[in-house]
């Protein structure tokens, strides 16, 4: 991952600015204010040029990149689109346009100039923080398992010219919180990137002991078999029977509120591979089942994120980490199970074995006594029929708890749904064998897997976010990071942020 700086301050003289690359917004009407005209003169015309040759528009999203001197070497025009129209969503189409600009450029110091953009000091914080998080997001390169990374980020350093408008201190403040937010999302890419046979449940332990040795605030805690068996929980232990790699319950704590404040909580479906079980998924695109861990990856960036924001809050995350392979130990369908909560569940297919960590994770998070709880995970496929890659799926239990999640979904540029948890689906999950069924026997698949873990999480407020089609793609291949962004926001707003 790059290692980035940031900095934010008043360049009084422009022209005289040294820099390897100056990113200068434009809207569509051209105008070159004050020192922008300055910059232009003194390089002999370039920007001046390119517009009256109609080879930049402005238009949201474009950019050209013209050749400077020996002081401004490169000079990058990026286009703000109508300026009457510039809100938030465009404000976040340039944020990513100059980033992807400036990480795939061979400058390794860049200057961005806000001075003269005309938005008011809000949208101005926001779109700091857009900067930081999505250049961050764009000097992401895999290497984990490259003998040579491909085109690697050479951007290290990038200076943020604010004019008079907020002070150093508050832009530092913005530019830090959006990268601290892209270097939680670049971490659950990285581990979602990671092959199953590197990114084990146990690897993930040991991912979660890093974080707590990175954290003085952050405790780290694991539930092997042998401690989960003691328990009952039976539901989570099926899942891995059939795999040599050892099942585990991974529990974060971080504490940045009161002792006697109770915590939010979120837990992450952690299937580091998933053939299916005795249930077998077609050969065809099963190595992204690697991802099936995305809903976890997106805990510990979670985790990570919120430590470097030192929110004031308490939170609780857990890791429901299994492999679910077929084998003679395998659990196979038909199989009645116990969960930790006293239900049986009959599994009737082993390929929907995320609800049956996860619910046994739901009943243990009780004891924490949460305030409120959300779990993410890569659900179902039918969640990609619903809602395709744009947004993640938001099923809730409590009304203002999905409305936070989606609007911190929204200001965060990590988009969700509400999608309906009615009583109406629930007879899909009946069985003549057991308390419930684990999969449905009608259509809504995203919604009767949704309804079967709300039969866990009775006992407080919860979410669910099923990030089948958000959290990572197939083309290009690779983890998204979501919905990092989104559950940061989210814990944000509750800690009053």
């Amino acid at each position: 991952m790059a290692i980035l700086s940031f900095n934010a301050r008043k360049i009084d003289r422009l022209a005289d600015h040294k820099s390897e690359m100056l990113v200068v917004p434009l809207f569509i009407d051209h105008i070159l204010k004050d020192d922008l005209s300055a910059v232009d003169q003194q390089l002999a015309g370039p920007i001046t040029n390119t517009l009256a040759l109609g080879d930049f528009s402005g238009e949201l999203g474009t950019h050209a990149s013209l050749a400077g001197n020996s002081s401004l070497q490169r000079l990058v025009l990026v286009g703000c689109g109508d300026a009457t129209l510039f809100d938030r969503a465009a404000q976040r189409k340039f944020a990513q346009t100059l980033s992807a600009v400036m990480s795939k450029g061979k400058a390794k110091q860049a200057t961005v100039t806000l001075a003269h953009l005309t938005i008011d000091d809000d949208d101005l914080a926001y779109l700091l923080e857009d900067i930081g998080k999505h250049t961050t997001l764009a000097c992401y390169v895999y290497g984990a398992t490259i003998a040579a990374p491909k085109n690697p980020a050479l951007l290290k350093k990038v200076t943020v010219n604010m004019g008079i408008r907020l002070t150093a201190a508050k832009a530092k403040q913005r530019l830090a919180a959006g990268q601290a937010i892209g270097e939680g999302a670049n971490l659950a890419r990285h581990l979602g990137n990671l092959p199953a046979n590197v990114c084990t449940p146990r690897f993930l332990s040991k991912q979660a002991r890093r974080l707590a040795k990175g954290y003085p605030n952050v405790k780290t805690s694991v539930l092997g078999e042998k401690r989960m068996t003691e328990l009952g929980m039976g539901s989570l232990l099926s899942v891995g029977r059939g795999s040599d790699e050892e099942s585990q319950l991974i529990v974060m704590e971080y504490r940045g509120g009161s002792a006697k404040e109770a915590p939010y909580a979120i837990i992450g479906k952690g299937i580091t591979f998933d053939t299916g079980g005795i249930s077998l998924k077609p050969g065809m695109k099963m190595d992204e089942m690697k991802y099936d861990m995305g809903g976890a990856a997106s805990v510990f960036g979670t985790v990570q994120a919120i430590a470097d924001l030192a929110l004031p809050i308490n939170l609780v995350a857990l890791v429901a980490a299994a492999e679910n392979m077929p084998s003679g130990r395998a659990t196979k369908p038909g199989d009645v199970v116990t969960s930790l909560s006293g239900k049986t569940i009959e599994i009737l297919n082993t390929d929907a074995e995320g609800r049956l960590v996860l619910c046994d994770a739901l009943t243990y998070v009780g004891r924490f006594k949460p305030r409120e709880v959300v779990d993410i995970a890569t659900l179902t496929g039918a969640i990609v029929v619903a809602l395709g890659h744009h947004a993640t799926g938001v099923f809730s239990n409590d009304d203002e708890l999905a409305n936070a999640l989606i609007t911190a979904g929204t200001r965060a540029g990590d988009r969700g749904w509400q999608m309906p948890l009615w009583n109406d689906y629930q007879q899909q999950l009946d069985s003549r064998f057991a308390d419930v069924a684990n999969i449905g026997t009608g259509g809504a698949g995203s919604v009767t897997a949704a309804c079967f873990l709300a039969r866990f999480a009775e006992n407080y407020k919860w979410a669910h976010l099923d990030v089948a089609g958000t959290a990572f793609l197939g083309n290009p291949k690779g983890a998204t990071g979501r919905p990092v962004p989104m559950l940061v926001d989210y814990l944000r707003s509750r800690a009053g942020q």
